[in-house]
């Protein structure tokens, strides 16, 4: 198949292409050209803006469009205009963050509810409090354009290697130093993942089949505790005198540190980190250990610098020091 990928270079849209490749596919990426790619000579780069000019898809049709990188519905209509009928089955990535908190948790895709009011805005801002309720909208502009051959991806943190966002690398890098960690609490806080690599295979298994529908791509379910999971990373990789320190959110708080816990859900139970993956793995999805996560990063990470925004040891030898 011809498979088109938006922003097919970095982290999820770089894994689907990995994915598409090893099942045989003819893949093409649109993006910036702006992000370094380590992508195969036999992927076919076009160069492309959202916020500008999407002629490099004049004339080129394909079996199947995966967007990777909407953020605003704004998003979703230029790149419908530009590809008309000519994209054929199309793959929204979206997010969990898609959901107004269910309920309770083990909500299914036909229990959960997505979030109803988002701006609308071309450059609306996203932050913290917008990126759900944009992406719910975008799920919505998607329906409209693509609504008879969509099919939307709802993944929980991703994580792996080639992770842009640093958030699971901090864990691993961190559980490897040993010592005494800073583990943001409460512990039974609920957290869920999917491998990018996991993601990548999913949605072309979705391709092959043309599936459509939604599917939220999370697991282990029932959901592991936050903490469980740090012990689990901290086993595989951390020294003999590692040690996981619980560190409560109101500390954490009263020191404005709450952003240097990626992966941390907050002060409350978070009932959309526990959803049922069930749709999903009847589909194809498949799950592959936290262990083998853990080794890709492991594999990837080198001598990487650290980005500025971790936790640094002065802060987190403070937080252990006085926690509450």
């Amino acid at each position: 198949m011809r498979i088109l990928i938006v922003g097919g270079t970095s982290f999820v849209g770089r894994a689907i292409a990995f994915a598409a490749l090893d099942a045989g596919h003819d893949v093409t990426v649109i993006n910036r050209g702006q992000t370094a790619s380590d992508l195969p000579a036999s992927v076919a780069r076009l160069v492309g803006d959202r916020q500008g000019d999407l002629s490099a898809l004049d004339g080129l049709s394909f079996d199947a469009t995966v967007d990777a990188i909407a953020y605003r519905p704004h998003d979703v209509n230029v790149l419908a205009n530009a590809l008309g009928e000519r994209g054929g089955h199309h793959i929204q990535i979206s997010s969990i963050s898609a959901y107004d908190s269910p309920a309770l948790p083990g909500a299914t895709e036909e229990t959960a509810e997505l979030w109803s009011d988002a701006p609308t805005e071309p450059d609306a801002a996203i932050t913290g409090e917008t990126y759900g309720p944009l992406k719910a909208a975008c799920e919505r502009a998607a329906t409209e354009h693509f609504g008879d051959q969509l099919t939307l991806v709802r993944p929980t943190y991703v994580i792996g290697s080639h992770d842009a966002t640093m958030r699971f690398p901090y864990w691993v890098t961190r559980m490897q130093r040993g010592g005494n960690v800073a583990v943001a609490g409460p512990r039974d806080n609920a957290l869920q993942y999917i491998d990018a690599r996991d993601l990548g295979e999913f949605v072309v298994t979705l391709v092959d089949q043309t599936t459509l529908g939604a599917f939220h791509v999370c697991g282990p379910y029932p959901a592991p505790t936050f903490f469980a999971v740090m012990q689990e990373i901290a086993e595989h990789v951390g020294p003999s005198d590692t040690k996981l320190v619980e560190v409560s959110a109101r500390h954490i708080s009263s020191h404005h540190l709450d952003s240097r816990f990626p992966l941390w859900s907050g002060s409350q139970n978070e009932t959309v980190m526990d959803l049922d993956p069930a749709k999903a793995l009847a589909a194809g999805l498949t799950l592959r250990s936290l262990e083998d996560s853990v080794d890709d990063v492991v594999a990837w990470w080198g001598d990487r610098e650290p980005p500025s925004w971790w936790l640094t040891r002065e802060q987190e030898a403070m937080l252990v020091r006085t926690k509450t």
